[in-house]
């Protein structure tokens, strides 16, 4: 049984290896200039954000300011990662759909069933991006919106961790698929269909997220981990659209 921790391993072992290194040093560099750009914004303006939150705590709830204050700056983290993450994959979801294109390759030997080349494989991983952030953004925002509601948002982190595992493994796990002409809606189906594997995954992508400018060179062995997974434990479900 592949679990999810060691196809992320393997995973990264293939990103680096002979013939595949190469398409991963261009988003790399991208998404180091984004980093450092987003870095910098944050730490300019946390202060004024925190100060402006907090004016809006009731009196009545003055008491819980030393529980409120840390929540808040959990929640302000976990948004700033969200939208980090959002930005750099899209930036990198043309180099990545091509990347899980050769590592199904290599790893398996089974060529995905639309070889689309390197430009067209580009274009239409930006734009399966784009639906991916049409699912995603709406229950972001209503997140968003939950952690700034007094009392309310202390199930905010939480939902934060839960939402962050679902959203990585959308959109890793949706690589090899939207390779293998995978319907974005069918991939939900499957990945709530082996619920484990994907939420352990995804729970798994996400810790490599927060390692700082680590996490940079470790995403695309998630890439590739993806790859491994979907072989494993996705290809062989069939279409569960609804009919």
């Amino acid at each position: 049984m592949l679990d999810a921790f060691t196809a992320l391993a393997r995973g990264t072992r293939l990103a680096y290896g002979p013939g595949l290194r190469r398409y991963v040093f261009v988003p790399i560099a991208i998404n180091l200039l984004v980093y450092a750009a987003m870095l910098w914004y944050v730490l300019a303006h946390f202060g004024g954000w925190l100060e402006g939150w907090m004016a809006m705590v009731p009196a009545w709830l003055a008491w819980l300011e030393w529980l409120i204050w840390p929540l808040f700056v959990v929640s302000l983290v976990l948004v700033v990662f969200f939208t980090f993450t959002l930005v750099t994959h899209l930036i990198a979801a043309p180099f990545y759909g091509f990347l899980a294109e050769k590592v199904e390759v290599a790893a398996t030997g089974r060529v995905p069933l639309d070889d689309r080349g390197l430009a067209k494989t580009a274009v239409d991983a930006l734009g399966r991006e784009l639906v991916k952030l049409a699912y995603i953004l709406p229950r972001m925002a209503l997140l968003f919106a939950i952690s700034w509601i007094p009392v309310v948002n202390l199930l905010a982190p939480l939902l934060w961790a839960l939402f962050s595992a679902w959203m990585m493994a959308i959109t890793y796990l949706d690589y090899p698929m939207d390779n293998n002409k995978v319907s974005f809606a069918d991939m939900r189906r499957r990945l709530a269909a082996r619920w484990w594997p994907t939420l352990t995954y995804g729970g798994g992508v996400t810790l490599i997220t927060w390692i700082p400018l680590a996490n940079l060179f470790l995403l695309p062995g998630a890439v590739a981990g993806g790859v491994l997974l979907w072989d494993r434990h996705y290809r062989h479900l069939r279409d569960l659209s609804p009919r």
